[in-house]
C-alpha cells in the first residue's frame, strides 16, 4: 500500500509540476533550458531585381547604385539584408571591398538581431560577439566577395 501512495504522488507530480513551473517562470524558463539548436547557414536562393540583387549559378550580383545599398557607400557602413530578402550582413571594410557574412547567428541561429561594435558583430539574442575578420574560432562565417565598378558579387 506504501507503493500505491508513492506512485500516485509520482504521477500527480509528473503531471502537476511541470504546468506549475511554466506558470511560474513563463516561456523565458523554457527558452532558457531548451537545447542549442544548429544554427541555419543556409544562404538565401532568390532573385530579387527591383530590390538590386539577382542570383545566378550560386553567385549574387548586387547593384550598389540601388538605394537599398546605400549604407555600403562609405567604408564602415553596413547593413542587414534581412528586411530586403538577402539573409546575409554587410560590412563595408575598404574602398575596394565589401565583406558578406551569414545571417545567422552560430549560437542558436538567430536572425536579424544584429549590431556593429567596434570590428565586431553582436548577435543581441544573447549578446555573443563575433569577429568580422572572416577568421578564427569566433568569427562570424563570411562568403567570397568582389566588387567590379558598381557590382557587388557574392559567391555561396
Amino acid at each position: 500500500m506504501h507503493t500505491s501512495h508513492t506512485n500516485q504522488r509520482r504521477d500527480f507530480l509528473k503531471k502537476v509540476c511541470p504546468t506549475v513551473a511554466f506558470a511560474f517562470f513563463g516561456l523565458s524558463f523554457l527558452e532558457a533550458c531548451s537545447k542549442e539548436e544548429t544554427a541555419d547557414t543556409t544562404p538565401p536562393t532568390t532573385s530579387n531585381p527591383d530590390k538590386g540583387y539577382t542570383l545566378s549559378n550560386g553567385v549574387y550580383t548586387i547593384d550598389l547604385t540601388n538605394t537599398n545599398f546605400s549604407s555600403l557607400n562609405t567604408v564602415g557602413g553596413w547593413m542587414n539584408g534581412y528586411s530586403i530578402g538577402l539573409n546575409m550582413l554587410f560590412l563595408r571594410t575598404s574602398s575596394d571591398h565589401i565583406q558578406a557574412y551569414t545571417n545567422s547567428c552560430p549560437h542558436q541561429g538567430a536572425r536579424n538581431q544584429w549590431e556593429l561594435v567596434g570590428s565586431n558583430f553582436r548577435c543581441n539574442n544573447h549578446n555573443n560577439s563575433f569577429s568580422s575578420d572572416c577568421e578564427g574560432a569566433n568569427a562570424l562565417p563570411c562568403y567570397t566577395s568582389s566588387i567590379q565598378g558598381t557590382t557587388l558579387s557574392v559567391v555561396l
